[in-house]
């Protein structure tokens, strides 16, 4: 997803109404004003998909967390959005795409300012317009970057306090996403390098995996989850209807993830193009829960609901970082080696004794980095050493990153309920209400 330079202000002139275009033979006609509405549009229905992603987010959490957790895990989803929004607009997104002349060897901009729109009720004359407008176009990298972090909530959950994680959101949303995003989408060093992440299979959901590692390797597992002679003891989610609800709203939310990271619509190769990557990301989530439905049937003798809805998640993510160039065949045999990952990696992040409530570190770092090294396979100019090198310094970056601020909020104000309150449950030591207030507690 590489986008073109932004429109300086200076350049933005009156948009003429299409109403007048036929009375006025001056005025630019649609041919050379079409590609810009058409742009905007996309962005803005790709935009709003991407933000009902966190919708999704927030009951697939709310649904495979225990009851007394739930309204912790709600709030946090909302919370990080909003705090990534307004992050996203003091600093990331002109952190991301820093344009010409202020950036240090391309690894990250040195300018740090608001984000501004476009004047009311202007627009830009036919000469001027190259792409789409700046406030549709923040509207639709920053949902990108709020669902960076809506990745680590659910991996850190039922043992995090609220206030450490939401401080680690802002300066995730603010800084660590934005810097290492424009290294890629911003025309830093691994884009000119040859490196190739059409939708953010690396740069936004390995990214919320490796800040998910981290954050758990920090915060311990949690209370009972791995017992003294070495068994791990299954807790629960408290909703499965939730979770599978969830599942299929991130479903509908990928196809603006992923259709509108074509980034353009004002032709007949584009509007094409799109419809393409919908259907292979379609097809990509399919093959990714049919996967994990036959192979945990064949390994457990019974299909496991929690995998199947991982496995769709999983096929989705593996199919983000090249969507458009695959055959629909291509998209299924890729989608469903995401779903493959997932059966095999949440076992073995247990017996590492890494808890993941969720199972958002296989579904977005391990799929993650599956669907990096796969564009090859279809991508012409591609690379698998290039491909491997962009994962790496991204992984390495966030992950340390990530690994050192937690320590510094651990030290600090500490991150981790007491064992008393997360007995309790968080939902009374945090915020003092409960999601289900007539039932027990999970």
């Amino acid at each position: 997803m590489q986008l073109k330079k932004l429109l300086p202000l200076s350049a933005v002139a009156t948009l003429v109404p299409l109403a007048a275009v036929a009375q006025d033979a001056a005025a630019p006609g649609f041919d050379e004003i079409g590609p810009y509405i058409m742009t905007t549009l996309l962005f803005l229905v790709g935009g709003f998909l991407v933000f009902w992603m966190a919708a999704g987010f927030a009951m697939l959490e709310a649904g495979l967390v225990r009851s007394k957790n739930v309204t912790t895990q709600l709030t946090k989803n909302i919370a990080l959005f909003s705090i990534a929004s307004i992050m996203y607009w003091f600093v990331g997104f002109n952190l991301m795409y820093p344009g010409d002349g202020w950036t240090v060897a391309g690894y990250i901009g040195i300018l740090i300012s608001p984000t501004s729109l476009e004047p009311v009720g202007l627009g830009a004359d036919a000469a001027a317009l190259d792409y789409a407008s700046v406030a549709s176009d923040f509207f639709f990298q920053l949902m990108f970057c709020a669902t960076t972090a809506s990745i680590v909530s659910g991996t850190l959950a039922e043992r995090i306090k609220l206030w450490p994680f939401l401080i680690f959101v802002a300066i995730l949303t603010g800084f660590i996403y934005p810097i290492e995003a424009s290294w890629q989408w911003g025309g830093g060093w691994l884009s000119e390098m040859g490196f190739s992440d059409f939708a953010g299979s690396t740069l936004v959901h390995a990214t919320g995996g490796f800040a998910a590692l981290a954050g758990a390797i920090v915060l311990g597992p949690r209370l009972g989850k791995f017992g003294k002679d070495g068994r791990i003891h299954p807790m629960p989610g408290s909703n499965l209807a939730l979770a599978t609800l969830g599942t299929f709203i991130l479903w509908l939310g990928w196809f603006g993830f992923n259709g509108g990271s074509q980034l353009a619509a004002g032709t007949v190769g584009d509007i094409t193009d799109v419809g393409r990557i919908f259907a292979n990301t379609n097809m990509a989530a399919s093959a990714g829960a049919v996967a994990a439905l036959i192979l945990t049937q064949l390994t457990y003798g019974k299909v496991d609901l929690t995998m199947v809805l991982n496995g769709a998640l999983a096929g989705l993510v593996s199919i983000t970082a090249g969507p458009l160039d695959p055959t629909l065949f291509g998209a299924l045999w890729i989608g469903a080696i995401g779903g493959v990952i997932v059966v095999f990696t949440v076992p073995m992040l247990d017996k590492m004794k890494i808890d993941d409530v969720v199972g958002a570190i296989p579904v977005h770092l391990i799929a993650g980095f599956w669907g990096t090294l796969a564009v090859p396979f279809y991508t012409d100019g591609t690379s698998f050493i290039t491909q491997i090198i962009g994962f790496a310094a991204i992984g390495i970056f966030v992950f340390v990153v990530s690994l050192v601020l937690f320590f510094i909020l651990k030290g600090v104000m500490g991150i981790r309920v007491s064992e008393e309150a997360e007995i309790a449950g968080l939902d009374q030591s945090e915020l003092g209400m409960e999601a289900y207030p007539e039932f027990t507690k999970g």
